[in-house]
């Protein structure tokens, strides 16, 4: 069960990636009209969507960090 909650920290951490990667235009989608709605989204919503993304990054990779020390103290 202890494995469960970081393999659920590991995907937080993940969906903050991919949104920072997506929000940065590194992760393009397929057809040109998405690319144009992912653009105006973007240019809309990309500051604070940047931010978040790097803050739930942050706060997994400390939950991760935790999580590992107590799994190899439990041993």
């Amino acid at each position: 069960m202890e494995y469960l909650g970081l393999v659920v920290e590991l995907l937080f951490f993940g969906l903050g990636l991919y949104l920072y990667l997506l929000v940065r235009g590194f992760i393009r989608p397929g057809s040109e009209e998405q690319r144009q709605q992912l653009d105006t989204f973007r240019k809309k919503n990309g500051w604070w969507l940047r931010i978040l993304s790097l803050a739930l990054m942050a706060v997994m990779a400390a939950n991760i960090y935790l999580h590992l020390m107590d799994l190899m103290s439990s041993q």
